[in-house]
């Protein structure tokens, strides 16, 4: 599916930018801590803007729809694991760190459902 793709590929630029920014721009305006977070927050969407391509290919070479559905998971496990932890990496209220784990279960989600999908390729 190609937008999952495009969804995909623009997630891996928005966290090199949000890397590069977190590393020159906010170096010395936030704590080592958050710092940190920011880190956590752009490794995860790159990790997660690639497994979208992946699942963009695999729906596109399979036809199976779980495939999509997994990759559109992945995208709302990216808006809440690394968008909370973004937004609390810059503001420091703490409890946006609640909604970091419902991103997690997103992309818990999103991987199971990539197993299956590839459960059902015919062998």
């Amino acid at each position: 599916m190609k937008v999952l793709i495009i969804v995909g590929a623009i997630n891996a630029l928005i966290s090199v930018a949000c890397g590069a920014f977190g590393a020159h721009g906010l170096e010395g305006k936030l704590s080592e801590h958050y710092l940190q977070v920011w880190e956590t927050a752009c490794r995860y969407q790159m990790y997660h803007g690639l497994g979208i391509i992946l699942i963009g290919v695999l729906k596109h070479m399979t036809g199976i729809q779980l495939f999509g559905t997994a990759g559109w998971i992945m995208l709302v496990g990216i808006i809440l694991f690394s968008g909370s932890l973004f937004v609390l990496a810059l503001s420091g209220v703490k409890i946006l760190g609640a909604v970091t784990p419902i991103g997690g279960v997103f992309f818990i989600a999103s991987w199971v459902m990539v197993i299956i999908g590839a459960l059902k390729i015919p062998a």
